[in-house]
């Protein structure tokens, strides 16, 4: 991609959804839309994980979790995360900074019927980051849950739901041969006003 192309960009939100867009069309990527999100305590602990992004619109990123995880209780100590993306095939990456924000409730649980039942019967039984009874199996416990609700919609868990993160900083990065890599750096100025510069590699 032209570097020039890159910095002129109004927009960066639109080029992140271009990117992705076209890591969907490569067969090679298998979860295109696979993030690392670090979250920190406030006092400086940094941790780091996989998830998914769910949605991409002119606010910033979504994604779900249950908000009583490590991340979920880092995130409402610190909100100041950031997310990343690496797409090997294509050489491209995009780095985000930004501050999180929990969905409302009906955004949450309008996603989580949208989610199949297997997936909420899990998220059900799980009490995710904490360590798991000894004596208890996952299988187990999801078979309970199971029966437990049989005949009847899985309910949306009070502790879980969506995140908004609200980017501040996007850099996307375009690798090139002998390291002459292209780094562009978002910042935003306003709403809707954002400052471009190219960065050393």
């Amino acid at each position: 991609m032209d570097i020039q192309r890159i910095l002129s960009c109004q927009k960066p939100l639109e080029l992140l959804q271009e990117w992705i867009m076209e890591a969907q069309q490569a067969s090679q990527i298998s979860e295109p839309t696979a993030m690392i999100l670090a979250s920190a305590s406030p006092q400086g602990e940094v941790t780091t994980r996989t998830l998914l992004l769910k949605e991409l619109g002119p606010e910033g990123l979504i994604f779900y979790s249950n908000y009583q995880s490590e991340k979920g209780r880092q995130l409402a100590e610190n909100p100041q995360a950031s997310l990343h993306f690496y797409w090997d095939p294509l050489f491209r990456q995009v780095r985000i900074q930004g501050t999180v924000q929990k969905l409302s409730r009906q955004k949450s649980e309008t996603y989580w019927r949208s989610r199949d039942r297997e997936s909420q019967l899990s998220q059900w039984v799980s009490r995710q980051s904490e360590p798991l009874e000894e004596g208890k199996s996952l299988d187990q416990l999801v078979q309970e849950a199971r029966n437990q609700h049989e005949g009847r919609e899985v309910p949306c868990p009070k502790h879980w739901g969506g995140y908004l993160l609200k980017p501040e900083l996007m850099e996307f990065w375009v690798g090139r041969p002998h390291r002459l890599h292209d780094r562009v750096r978002f910042l935003r100025q306003d709403q809707n006003l954002w400052k471009s510069q190219q960065l050393y590699p």
